[in-house]
Order: C-alpha cells, then structure tokens, then sequence
C-alpha cells in the first residue's frame, strides 16, 4: 500500500467515501452518528424562533429555487441549498452541539443540513443517510487534524473551513459519485472554505456556519456536472492547508482510512456555551454547594492558553455570554445551572450575575491540560473554596449517555412549543437505519405555513 503522503489527499479520501460499504461501518459508529443527528436535530428546533434564524430563513427565501426541504421547526420549504445554510445556522446558534475535541470541530452542524435535504429532494433511506453522515463527518474531521492546532489558532473557524469539506464528502456519497468525482468535490469545496474565530461572539460566525454546508452541497453538485480541481487542492504548495498558513499532516487525513476512526472520538455538550468553559462551568456547580454566591468577593479561574483566548473577554451581548470566561462562572455560581436560560439576555442583564461577572478574574496555569480549570473563590469572611477540574462533563472521559441525550432533545423540543412530539421524533431517530423514508420525519419537524 502507498503511504498517505505519495496519493493526493482528496484522490485518497475520494476512494474512501465512494468505495465504503455499510456493513462495514461498524456498529458503535452507526449508533455515534444517531446520536449525533438526535443532538444536531435537537439543538435546531430549540432555536428555530430565534430572530436569528428567522432573518436567515427571510433572506434565504427570496432566492429559493423551489420549496423541497425543511427548514427545522419552521414553516419555509426552501432549495436545498437554503435549507442547508439555515439548518447549519440554527444547529450551531447557541454553542450547543457535538466537539471533536482535539479539533475544536462542531462536526454535526455543517455536515447533516445537506444530507437532510437531498434526503427530502431525492429519496434515500436511513441508513443511507447515516452512511454518508460518517463518512462526512470522518473527512472533516481528518482534514481538521492535518492542520491542528495551527489553523484554529491562527484564527481560523475550523468548523466552518474543515466542515465545508465534510459537507461536499457526504454530499458525494448520497449523490452516488465515483471516487474521481468525489475527490474533485473536495478539490471545489478547497476554494470555499471561510471563516474567522475573530467573529465567534458576532452572527458572522452563523454565516460561515451556513456557508460550509451550502458549499459543500454546490461542490458536489458541481462535480457531479464534470467540474474539477487540482489534484493537491488540499495539500499542495499553494492548496488550501498552505494558503492558510499550516504544513499539513497527510498520515493523519489517510492512514488507516476504514479502520480507525476520528468521529468516534465525537462529544456532546452538556452546557450551551463553548467547550472550553465547560470544566469552569462544572468547577463552579461544585463550588456552589459549599459557597452562596453574595459571599463571594473574588473569583479566580485558571486554565491553558485556548481558554484565555477564547473566553477572557468583555461582555456586552447574549452572544458574549456564550463564549465568555467570566459570564459562565458567575451565572453558574449565582443560579446553580447552565442552561439555555442561563446564556440568554435575561441572565446577561440579571444584576446579581453581572456584579459577580466583575469579580471574576482570568490566569494562565500552563501546567494544565487542555479543557481543563482550576476556579478558586475568596468570601468576605476570609474562607477560601477550590475546585479543579480535568475532564469536564460531556467530554471524552466524562461522555453524555443516550438518556442524558435524550433529555437534552426533550428539553430543546419543548423549549420550541414541540414537547408533544419529542417522544416519537426520538423514536425515529433511534430507528433511522431501518427507516426506509426518513423525509417523513423531516417534514414532521418543519410548522404548518400561517394560514
């Protein structure tokens, strides 16, 4: 066999998504990508009232082909390509989807919205689906480790410019393309990847979300139709991974394609804010129990370099709060919970939680690992509380089971006025390899146009 560096990565990843057999997926894998759907689909319905997905849906509807698609938890049918941005927004919206956590990749969010909607235009059935959703969510995630850490520190959204490659490779495989083809729809998707961690806390962050799931649909298609790239689009000297500043590692985008995995390694959060926070979060929960908060003069937390980065931040809007060092320790140590609720405008606003935010304060402690925080508090009577925390609820060590899955899908279903259904969206969901239609279901999680 070839070593991966002597074949072009998108001809190597090419043969991978076109030649895979489904029996060949493994069984906890096929389970992986339902549970990853039960989330994505989940974290859409909960936000799909939101101002910011209704403006998309506006915009997007004034240039719709034609209404195939679903647009979750809303009443436009739209192409298939505005579905696709839409629903990739909404799944994104609130920072509460699935980590790949050595990438920082959102793995789900920019790789399902089109399969959904060729899906709905073409008819496939569920395990069909799901085949193509491993195996996209594999591409992007490989392609995501070849240029890791640097692309993302370097100020690249790596969700939205490594999912657009995941996008084009499921979009492939459901639209039955060869290898050769295949590979030419990752070589197209190579010149559309965007997007900037500069904009995470903006609604321009929703847009590269949107982009990567519509491009990698338009990729495919384009392919698809005989268009073709250059063979080392990704890798090449003046290829993608060059062009935005990395030297990529191609043992880690084709070796040991089929028998080892990165999408196993998916996880799922308990927490609507970026991962990072998440052991701030549970180290404050914990604190909680032994400190009522309007005792507490001082908060410290500590962490690695990312999590500085990422969160030691002002707070001004709901969309700071979600990505903010200070917010999420104060509105878990006033509320004793991290939900939606607690990342919304109300808490933004809510007193007692911004005059703690003021008294958080952020430090390296480069001894930690990533994910990782140390959150030390001092009382007005003196008393001095700590809690360390390594591996972070819903991370790989501390992994979501399908019941707390399931309770985070209820919870987001209710939250947009569709509690009643839960259960049997659920139930499908769970059943999807068997489902010989799943557009039925599709349709069921979109609204009745107003009378």
């Amino acid at each position: 066999m070839a070593p991966p560096e002597s074949v072009p990565a998108a001809a190597a990843l090419g043969a991978f998504v076109a030649g895979s057999r489904w029996d060949a997926i493994p069984p906890a894998l096929r389970h992986e990508a339902k549970r990853s759907l039960l989330n994505f689909l989940g974290c859409a319905l909960g936000v799909s009232s939101d101002p910011a997905v209704a403006a998309a849906a506006r915009v997007m509807a004034r240039f719709s082909g034609g209404g195939r698609a679903t647009v979750l938890g809303r009443p436009e049918r739209l192409d298939e390509m505005g579905a696709s941005f839409v629903n990739a927004l909404a799944g994104n919206l609130l920072d509460y989807d699935d980590t790949h956590l050595e990438t920082v990749i959102h793995p789900t969010a920019p790789v399902a919205p089109p399969l959904l909607a060729l899906v709905e235009a073409n008819g496939h059935t569920g395990a069909e689906l799901l085949h193509a959703f491993v195996l996209g969510a594999e591409v992007e995630c490989r392609i995501g480790c070849a240029v890791s850490p640097g692309h993302y520190d370097r100020g690249w959204h790596i969700t939205s410019t490594a999912g657009v490659f995941g996008a084009a490779a499921g979009c492939a495989r459901l639209l039955g393309l060869g290898a050769v083809r295949t590979a030419h729809a990752l070589g197209i998707a190579a010149s559309q990847s965007a997007g900037l961690v500069e904009n995470l806390s903006t609604a321009a962050k929703n847009v590269g979300m949107g982009n990567a799931a519509r491009n990698g649909l338009l990729a495919a298609l384009l392919a698809r139709e005989g268009y073709t790239a250059a063979p080392a689009a990704i890798e090449g000297p003046l290829g993608w991974a060059r062009a935005m500043g990395d030297v990529p590692n191609q043992e880690r985008i084709a070796g040991g394609l089929g028998r080892s995995w990165e999408f196993a390694r998916n996880t799922y959060k308990p927490y609507p804010a970026g991962i990072v926070f998440h052991a701030v979060i549970d180290a404050c929960l914990e604190l909680r129990t032994k400190v009522a908060s309007q005792n507490i003069v001082e908060v410290s937390v500590e962490g690695d370099q990312l999590l500085l980065d990422r969160g030691n931040r002002p707070v001004r809007t709901a969309r700071d709060c979600r990505v903010s060092i200070h917010h999420a320790a104060a509105a878990a140590l006033v509320r004793g919970a991290a939900g939606v609720e607690e990342f919304s405008a109300s808490a933004l606003n809510d007193p007692t939680i911004a005059a703690l935010r003021e008294k958080v304060r952020a430090g390296l402690d480069e001894s930690l690992p990533r994910g990782a925080a140390r959150v030390s508090l001092r009382c007005a009577d003196g008393r001095e509380f700590a809690a360390l925390v390594t591996q972070a609820r819903g991370s790989a060590g501390r992994p979501l089971a399908d019941s707390e899955l399931d309770t985070k899908f209820r919870e987001n279903c209710a939250s947009a006025g569709r509690g009643m259904e839960a259960g049997r969206w659920q139930e499908a969901i769970w059943g999807l390899e068997a489902e010989a239609d799943p557009a039925r279901l599709l349709r069921s999680m979109g609204r009745p146009a107003p009378a």
